[in-house]
């Protein structure tokens, strides 16, 4: 025991100065976005990113060689497309490195030849700036824009060429593309066609100073319908302006700009991948894997209990649609609801059993009732919520704790016979369903009685040390730390706090990847990084959650793999899947603000404001059905102005202390 107490003594005080290792920075920042400009110390660079409209997905692997000359590779997914068999993974997809501009003269050479790169930018659109200056012809700029249509089933390509010379350019910009048809035999709906098209193409003289304009897209269809005439311009203004409204909601305003502007971002990315299907507005992964389809994790308890705060009502609409598709499984028999609802809502995937997946869900959807603050909804989801708290108390097992086949990672690492993931969710889902019963007057419930005994069977089923830290097994028997041991910080569990929190930052967990899912692994997968940043927050180690929070925005934001959080490596080679930006966003919401939904009016709110920093804001929340501001100032080293406003209305002005919990009603239609 003596020992043992050295070791853990030790382990801690070695974790206090294992610092994040600095991110290399390719990017940065600009006034409205970010920007790689380049040199010849960040070339040859290679980086892929994956944007969505609600009919098309769009994975663009794009680089600068050693030379300085752009290159690109479009990857292509039609979820509405369903190919043979109509499975997970089933949607119509293609990969092209189909290039409008290498088909392009100027005065009868290559519009590309002695091309340089000079920009690359992001904002909800790919943009690409470089330069061409070729002996006794002329000087041009050519700009390239990539992003999908926001509804069509298209990835659309804005082009410019500028004239910088003084002398004319005589521009041939042809008639280029291409038409593909699909094998009928592995098309739900038949064959499908491909097409590649460019618009604009004729003969132009570009006088000094003069710009050209022309576009081109790629698009796929079913026999029902044919290639639209789509006018790219109009594309891109319907493009912004979904940015823009994520842009103008849930504004987070803090002395630090790069996590200010990796939340903004991570909105683009948790909101756009919504695809409107046969069975409604489906909120997909991506990842060129998974689309038309819903998980029980992504979207119940990741993305879900987030969309209220965004204010996208697209979001929300998904999110009603998500829930409703789960609920038409809740049974008699308390069979499990499938992991998965693929295939445009037709059909299921359980392949890994039980994952936990009725916790996953009662945690989400008790969380987005509360937050949406519509007692219509509150009152659909009720009896979801109900079954599947039900079947999470028919699950546990003589300890007291759930058990479940496996947990969300489906296998991929042990979990045992009951996981501390599982019950976790469980115990936060049954003090929102408290909450809830009483806003719903539903009479007299045990919820909470029940949140209070799961508590201690956790503590004495999982509390353990493991390594040398007073933590957590994430399951009977587990001897090897794991990542998964912040969940209990997410939902308030705070008795092994310090031990938990120095056993993430240990090196046996942090790298400057975030965290590895197990100790001694080289895997990592950004949701667990992303939970233990709002659980170090939740329990108010506010210093050492925003000194990791800033490293890893930075290196999302700013370094080699941008511009969003990312699922894992080596799994997926970092792919962009949507909602682990929704858990980003809430490090933000439910962390550095400790925003805590009590009611469909009410929340509890533990703003956590820095040392270093003498303000926050989040602006424009649309959460509670109502529209309000949380501002947080210092007010000398110990205490801080909280106000929450709306409008013109002040529902909560008061100067608190570090750590203190309010308690907002907050009803801004009165």
């Amino acid at each position: 025991m003596i020992i043992m107490h050295r070791y853990k003594y030790l382990a801690l005080l070695l974790s206090l100065f294992i610092l994040p290792i600095h991110a290399k920075q390719i990017w940065k920042l600009k006034a409205d976005g970010i920007v790689w400009k380049i040199d010849s110390v960040n070339i040859p660079h290679d980086d892929h990113i994956e944007m969505s409209g609600k009919s098309v997905a769009s994975i663009l692997r794009y680089g600068i060689d050693s030379g300085g000359a752009f290159k690109i590779n479009k990857s292509i997914i039609w979820p509405l497309l369903r190919t043979v068999p109509n499975n997970t993974h089933a949607s119509l997809m293609r990969r092209y490195e189909w290039d409008v501009l290498r088909s392009i003269t100027v005065n009868g050479r290559s519009l590309l030849e002695n091309e340089k790169v000079k920009e690359v930018s992001l904002k909800g659109i790919l943009t690409v700036k470089s330069s061409v200056e070729q002996d006794f012809i002329g000087q041009w700029e050519i700009v390239r824009e990539f992003f999908p249509s926001t509804d069509l089933p298209a990835l659309v390509e804005l082009y410019q060429i500028i004239n910088k010379g003084k002398n004319s350019l005589m521009i041939e910009l042809p008639t280029c593309g291409f038409v593909a048809k699909t094998d009928s035999l592995k098309g739900v709906k038949g064959s499908y066609t491909i097409e590649g098209r460019t618009f604009d193409s004729g003969y132009y003289q570009l006088d000094s100073g003069d710009t050209l304009r022309f576009s081109a897209a790629i698009a796929a269809y079913d026999s029902h319908n044919a290639f639209m005439s789509l006018d790219a311009s109009v594309e891109k203004v319907k493009r912004e302006t979904l940015v823009q409204l994520l842009m103008n909601n849930l504004v987070l305003e803090t002395p630090d700009p790069i996590i200010d502007q990796m939340f903004a971002y991570s909105k683009i990315r948790a909101c756009e991948s919504i695809y409107e299907t046969q069975g409604g507005p489906l909120h997909g992964p991506g990842g060129e894997s998974y689309y038309a389809a819903i998980w029980a994790n992504d979207q119940a308890e990741y993305i879900n209990p987030y969309f209220p705060f965004v204010g996208y009502n697209y979001g929300n609409i998904s999110a009603m649609n998500s829930f409703r598709h789960f609920a038409r499984f809740m049974n008699d028999k308390w069979e499990p609801i499938p992991s998965s609802i693929i295939a445009e809502g037709l059909d299921i995937w359980n392949g890994a059993g039980d994952r936990g997946d009725a916790a996953m869900i009662a945690y989400g959807a008790s969380r987005y009732a509360l937050a949406r603050g519509r007692r219509e909804e509150a009152e659909k989801l009720w009896p979801l919520i109900t079954w599947c708290l039900e079947y999470c108390k028919r699950k546990l097992n003589e300890s007291g704790v759930v058990t479940s086949d496996t947990d969300e990672l489906e296998n991929r690492f042990e979990s045992g016979d009951a996981n501390l993931c599982t019950s976790s969710l469980y115990y936060d889902a049954l003090l929102s369903a408290s909450y809830l019963a009483k806003e719903l007057k539903k009479g007299n419930n045990t919820y909470l009685k029940e949140a209070e005994t799961l508590k201690k069977n956790i503590e004495k089923y999982f509390g353990t040390t493991v390594e040398g830290y007073d933590t957590y097994a994430y399951y009977a028997g587990n001897k090897v730390l794991r990542s998964w041991i912040c969940i209990p910080l997410t939902v308030g569990i705070d008795e092994r706090a310090e031990g938990t929190i120095a056993a993430l930052f240990s090196p046996r967990l942090w790298t400057e990847n975030g965290l590895l899912t197990e100790a001694g692994s080289e895997t990592f997968w950004d949701r667990s990084t992303l939970y233990a940043l709002r659980g170090i927050y939740t329990v108010g180690e506010t210093e050492k959650a925003t000194e990791y929070l800033h490293h890893y925005s930075e290196t999302r934001l700013l370094g080699e793999h941008v511009p969003y959080a990312i699922e894992a490596w080596p799994e997926g080679n970092q792919r962009h899947l949507s909602a682990e930006s929704g858990l980003y966003g809430r490090i933000i919401t439910e962390g550095l603000f400790g925003i805590r939904p009590t009611g469909l009016k009410s929340f509890s709110l533990t703003p956590r404001l820095p040392h270093k920093w003498n303000y926050m804001r989040l602006k424009n929340i649309k959460a509670f059905d109502s529209t309000f501001d949380i501002t947080v100032e210092r007010k000398g080293d110990a205490k801080m102005l909280v106000k929450v406003s709306c409008q013109d209305k002040v529902f909560l002005e008061k100067i608190v202390g570090t750590n203190k919990t309010l308690n907002v009603n907050l009803d801004c239609n009165r």
